[in-house]
């Protein structure tokens, strides 16, 4: 009987999605945006009220708590979203990536759909995005003040750059509705993917945000400070010799890359306090970006309010990826420890979502396009990995819903000194394996920050291989690495079944890689 009513719900809705009245959808997108720095994901932030627009959002529509990046990087999470597909297959591994035209999949769908697609703001996939009818997006990672574009209709990609004034925010909500109030055949539905820049760091805020929180002390994780039981040889070196060496810090702890230099604060102060300084700069400099964001939004919501677009548009807000927070004593994401691999993931759409929803259903970003053209009535491509949400919107978790995410970050030791690794999780636990080692063997030997003089930059190079298991029940912020208790041998058996079953159906094997299938084979078991 239950699974009759759950055919009889996804027949209905499937008939919804197709209607010839089709919804306009808007993808918004922040770049680093963590969920925990959303207020309505709770977590010590959100006695800051950082964000209630976005907080309104979510009370009326949906919110994932268990969504995560597949690879948490700006490009290549980036691709995922627009390709349905890991990164493997769609090719962009790291920031060096380029997503081809043809792999624009995204727009492509939404146009033979019958949709107008634009997008607006960061686009970080190093070639014209000419898949949308049309796009003005940043050169790069683009400035937080003054930006310029890429505009279609104002020459020849890449020569067709259109300068702006003000705060990237401001400017790209403002671009955002004068495409949306110009456009010539309003009873055509639109697909807009709307991008911020903001707050990814090097943050700079609108001078209007300068003295939000400076009255205020921002709460602390605990594991800013003290996790002795915290990560493996993998991540902090045998006999804790790597401690100084791998991930940027808030503190002094790495050698070249700690915020208390960064912010050149009095080499006089201990540690504990100069810590504490350097993370409430760096939190206040980041909430700051974060609150803009909310602003605009809550100004676009009221222009979709008065121009009666609200209710009948779907509405999805998320980000990138996550982003440490001083956590571990890191900053960054590329990490796939929770609050860098976990994403925001809010939808508000009235004639489908009810409001005051929250899902535990794992979702990741290859959902994300089988998605969207689901909604729009289309049917999704075989070739996406993902699969679409639209049952969990109903609050039906299919029985053949994935019960664990795959994770995979490539650029070992590349900028922040973060070894590769990849890995699995479930609701109850992660597990994480560290490869230690490149999968571009050309540069091994590099710089990590190859900008810089070898005097201020450690080199690429291989590390520790190890393992690390943690009870999310147990210990949620991750600060106790379990591998090697033998109450947990059972788990780990079942979860590297799993992760090698979604690293072959999911091709992110490393048979192009020998020298580190070489170091999983030896280091299985």
């Amino acid at each position: 009987m239950k699974k009759i009513i759950q055919i009889i719900v996804l027949a209905v809705v499937a008939m919804s999605c197709s209607n010839t009245q089709q919804p306009n959808i808007i993808y918004i997108m922040s770049d680093d945006h963590a969920a925990h720095a959303i207020g309505a994901y709770g977590g010590r932030l959100a006695t800051l009220d950082p964000t209630p627009n976005l907080d309104k959002l979510a009370s009326e529509g949906m919110l994932f708590e268990n969504c995560f990046a597949t690879n948490s990087i700006c490009t290549p999470s980036r691709a995922t979203i627009l390709t349905g597909q890991y990164s493997q297959t769609n090719g962009v591994l790291d920031l060096d990536g380029v997503l081809d035209t043809s792999k624009q999949y995204l727009p492509v769908e939404m146009k033979k759909l019958g949709y107008e697609t634009a997008i607006i703001g960061k686009w970080h996939l190093k070639i014209e995005p000419s898949a949308f009818d049309y796009y003005s997006v940043l050169e790069g990672q683009g400035k937080y003040f003054n930006p310029e574009f890429y505009e279609k209709g104002k020459g020849k990609y890449p020569n067709n750059i259109v300068k702006t004034e003000g705060h990237s925010s401001d400017v790209i909500t403002n671009k955002v509705i004068s495409w949306i109030t110009g456009r010539k055949d309003k009873k055509k539905p639109f697909f807009l993917m709307y991008h911020f820049k903001a707050p990814h760091d090097w943050f700079e805020n609108a001078p209007r945000y300068d003295s939000y929180l400076a009255d205020v002390k921002v709460p602390e994780p605990e594991n800013l400070y003290s996790q002795p039981n915290w990560g493996s040889e993998g991540t902090r070196g045998r006999n804790d010799s790597l401690i100084h060496e791998i991930g940027t810090s808030v503190s002094r702890r790495h050698q070249f890359n700690g915020y208390v230099d960064h912010f050149k604060i009095d080499k006089n102060i201990p540690d504990h306090e100069a810590t504490s300084m350097a993370y409430q700069m760096y939190l206040k400099k980041y909430l700051r970006c974060v609150k803009g964001v909310d602003d605009n939004l809550g100004n676009f919501f009221q222009f979709l309010k008065d121009n009666d677009l609200y209710k009948n548009t779907v509405i999805v807000y998320s980000a990138d990826q996550g982003m440490m927070l001083g956590e571990h004593d890191m900053v960054d994401k590329r990490w796939m420890y929770e609050e860098a691999t976990r994403m925001p993931f809010i939808i508000h759409y009235p004639e489908l979502v009810k409001a005051g929803q929250r899902s535990q259903s794992i979702i990741n970003n290859t959902d994300f396009a089988p998605t969207l053209i689901d909604l729009a009535g289309g049917k999704v491509p075989d070739k996406m990995q993902g699969k679409s949400i639209i049952p969990l919107l109903n609050g039906e978790e299919p029985a053949d819903w994935r019960t664990g995410t795959y994770y995979r970050y490539w650029m070992h030791l590349t900028h922040h000194d973060i070894p590769a690794h990849f890995g699995i999780r479930t609701k109850d636990y992660k597990l994480i394996f560290f490869y230690g080692r490149h999968w571009d063997l050309k540069q091994e030997g590099d710089l990590s920050r190859n900008w810089l003089t070898p005097d201020r930059s450690f080199k690429v190079r291989p590390t520790p291989v190890s393992w690390e298991l943690y009870d999310l029940n147990k210990d949620p912020h991750e600060v106790n690495n379990v591998y090697n208790n033998p109450a947990y041998s059972e788990v780990i058996k079942e979860l590297k079944v799993e992760l090698k079953r979604q690293r072959e159906a999911y091709n992110e094997t490393d048979k192009a890689y020998p020298h580190i299938q070489k170091n999983v084979d030896e280091n299985w078991n």
